[in-house]
């Protein structure tokens, strides 16, 4: 008689196909479209830095974990560090020198996703944080913008004003500024304007998002949440006085409004779990983002929008989760 054995093992005991590397090589593909614009309107100064970001971003990882954590086991493979080079440098003006993009990249992976433990253990979103270090420490550098199609000049490219300037220009009442000067909603839409690498082109990222969706590597909620916030407030405002604020159509296709809410804020890590948290970070990076735009120092805000939130993710897990399976409900 054949006696069945009764194994105790501990959780979980129902496994899925997903793994981080699965997710994150899935996450790169979905880039590659954006990347591949990149290349199109900026040319070689557009690879030179995504090069240099990605490189520089895997080899701290490496460099930091078996020498200064002294680990066995590289953590490179997994992927995390290529798409943390990947999105800072598509956070670049594709004329930045070198030595500033990998003083960016080993703030991102040093400071803010190594020195916390690494992968799952980072509090805020290390490309952004890069971008941030980068953008209050060579502001001049970070703020100066090549024009497309000089495919073959790195850093001695004609450099131009973004539209995001130009509607700042708009709301601060700046001489010579003027709507006709921002581009049309066809070049905003392909990605013919100058601006950060990887953040030109809508039709790219929208690119991404269709194939993360279809596979499952993300949820719509941060990114429709987002994209709906910033849409309905800026047209609110345009609404209330269109000859100084932009209309909502233009505030989505331009700077990194698309890039953030696809790729940056949706980041496992500093992202919520629940849906219903997520539907609350998304509204409030899009309220925040709006607000940092149309009535803050800087131009852009998704940034510094994403950062803020990440910092509230904890409380969001904390104050909005799902209810219990088998929770009754408390009555009075």
């Amino acid at each position: 008689m054949l006696m069945e054995k009764l194994i105790i093992s501990l959780s979980p005991h129902v496994h899925g196909r997903d793994s981080v590397r699965k997710n994150m090589y899935g996450v790169l593909v979905a880039l590659a479209p954006a990347f591949l614009a990149s290349l199109y309107f900026f040319g070689v100064g557009a690879f030179i830095v995504t090069l240099v970001s990605v490189a520089s971003c895997v080899f701290f990882e490496w460099a930091i974990g078996k020498y200064l954590m002294k680990r066995t086991e590289t953590t490179i493979g997994d992927g995390s560090a290529i798409i943390t080079g990947v999105l800072l440098a598509f956070n670049l003006p594709s004329n930045l020198p070198v030595w500033i993009v990998i003083l960016g990249a080993l703030f991102a992976i040093g400071v803010v996703k190594m020195s916390f433990g690494g992968l799952g253990c980072n509090l805020f979103n290390p490309a952004l944080a890069g971008r941030a270090f980068l953008l209050l420490s060579f502001p001049a550098q970070m703020t100066t913008w090549p024009a497309v199609g000089q495919w073959t000049v790195y850093t001695d490219a004609v450099t131009t004003a973004t539209p995001l300037s130009v509607m700042k220009g708009l709301i601060n009442g700046a001489p010579g500024m003027s709507a006709d000067q921002l581009p049309d909603a066809f070049a905003l839409f392909f990605g013919n304007n100058p601006g950060c690498i990887g953040e030109v082109s809508a039709l790219a990222l929208l690119f991404g998002l269709a194939y993360m969706l279809w596979r499952k590597i993300i949820t719509w909620h941060i990114p429709v949440s987002i994209l709906a916030t910033v849409f309905v407030l800026t047209t609110a405002m345009h609404w209330a006085d269109p000859a100084k604020y932009a209309d909502g159509l233009t505030h989505l296709l331009t700077g990194g409004v698309m890039l953030g809410a696809i790729f940056m804020a949706t980041d496992y890590v500093t992202s919520p779990m629940s849906h219903r948290g997520m539907l609350v970070y998304g509204f409030c990076i899009g309220l925040l983002t709006v607000v940092i735009r149309l009535f803050g120092a800087y131009p852009e805000g998704m940034s510094f929008a994403i950062l803020i939130m990440n910092a509230f993710t904890p409380l969001i897990n904390t104050y909005v989760k799902p209810k219990r399976f088998g929770e009754v409900a408390k009555t009075k």
